[in-house]
């Protein structure tokens, strides 16, 4: 293709595709369903034990499934009918909202002890977390099949853009339908985006794997994997990027603590803050669906995430909430780019009969970044103090980038 076709490229050319159409509509309606579910656990449990370690509690259940069963998971994905298997996930996170309704109902609460219904809640939360491990990961592995390849950049902007949006909206709609409707109203909203989203998937066309059942065994499936994103370098640079970013840059964890007392803005300024990020990068994700990057997408992307860090220490040091705003804001944006690029590197280096297990490595280093990058926010907050804990993560984030810029060159001279 040359560069004036290139140029002339629809920015809509995946959204054309009614199959890709489906598939970001389901995903759309889930991730939305998921965020609810977050929020409203996070508020339920608090209200059943006032204690906020007991919200930490949430996360950690879900987590280490998810993590653990992340590389079989991805085995798994590889050698199975990727529809059945998405539609068979989404059928038991409908369960685990439906069970949640039952639990929330006068009935139980008549019935059962606080002690108990929250005990419950966490093992269910756990069951979420191992059947996580299996649909995240499937959603993008099925993007590569609907799309052709010349068109999965423009796939993976307005995919990213879905999900974004969805997470966005459904922690924020969350909240209100607390407000609105109470805990089981809430769930069986999330029940009903559930259900919205098994009946889109029926849209979807079978995906069989391109692996045959049997052709090896799981650890040498699995190790094959794990092999591929060490020696493809654009991918373990990549995903160490986003993981050290978010491990260390991450300053949403003390947002709560700037605007109490240093900013001095109580919670409606809290909830400015805790919003621009998502804002910049939605914003971002959408411009880039319309005008993509066309060249150098890798030195771009090194370029940003070191952006990234130089935001988070000017929010470090800002005592102004305007500046501090627009540094978040700023960071939402450079990660909106960051994320485009590295998905679409994601999509574009793995071979097809793999992605399962690659992706599925990949969600292992997104779920870990973003629960071991709170409890490193915590933890050095603790040993260095507020500020210097974040001006520390944002230097860090600048070392990872000058670090992956030598030893990872084939990463920033990569184009798509």
């Amino acid at each position: 293709m040359t560069n004036t076709d290139s140029n002339k490229r629809d920015p809509f050319e995946a959204v054309r595709i009614s199959e890709f159409r489906s598939l970001v509509t389901v995903r759309f309606l889930f991730i939305m369903g998921l965020r609810m579910m977050s929020t409203l656990v996070g508020w339920w449990i608090y209200e059943l034990t006032n204690a906020p370690f007991a919200i930490g509690l949430i996360g950690l259940s879900e987590v280490i499934p998810a993590i653990s069963m992340a590389l079989y998971a991805g085995h798994i994905i590889d050698l199975s009918e990727k529809k059945k298997l998405m539609r068979t996930g989404l059928s038991l996170y409908l369960l685990a909202a439906l069970v949640l309704v039952l639990l929330s109902s006068r009935f139980t609460d008549t019935r059962l002890s606080h002690h108990w219904i929250a005990l419950s809640i966490y093992l269910i939360i756990f069951c979420t977390g191992i059947i996580r491990s299996f649909t995240g990961p499937v959603f993008n592995v099925i993007l590569a099949q609907v799309v052709p390849k010349s068109k999965l950049q423009n796939a993976t902007t307005w995919n990213q853009g879905a999900w974004l949006t969805a997470s966005v909206s459904g922690h924020a709609i969350g909240g209100f339908l607390i407000a609105g409707l109470g805990n089981t109203g809430t769930l069986v909203t999330i029940a009903c985006l559930m259900t919205a989203a098994l009946l889109f998937s029926s849209r979807l066309k079978q995906h069989p794997p391109l692996n045959e059942r049997g052709e090896k065994k799981t650890w040498e499936s699995v190790k094959e994997g794990i092999d591929f994103v060490f020696k493809t370098k654009e991918v373990l640079g990549a995903l160490s990027l986003d993981l050290f970013a978010v491990l260390f840059g991450g300053a949403v964890a003390m947002v709560p603590v700037y605007a109490r007392d240093i900013l001095n803005v109580g919670p409606r300024g809290f909830g400015f803050l805790n919003g621009a990020s998502d804002i910049g990068a939605i914003c971002i994700v959408v411009l880039l669906a319309l005008f993509p990057l066309r060249q150098k997408q890798g030195r771009k992307l090194l370029f940003a995430v070191a952006g990234f860090g130089l935001c988070i220490i000017t929010f470090a040091l800002s005592t102004t909430f305007w500046l501090s705003f627009a540094a978040l804001m700023l960071s939402g944006i450079l990660d909106g780019i960051s994320m485009v690029v590295r998905g679409t590197i994601m999509q574009l280096k793995t071979p097809d009969n793999m992605r399962g297990r690659v992706l599925s490595v990949n969600s292992m280093f997104v779920n870990s970044s973003n629960e071991l990058g709170q409890f490193e926010s915590g933890v050095a907050a603790k040993l260095m103090g507020v500020v210097p804990s974040v001006v520390f993560g944002g230097c860090m984030t600048l070392g990872v980038v000058l670090v992956t810029w030598f030893k990872a060159p084939s990463l920033r001279k990569m184009e798509y």
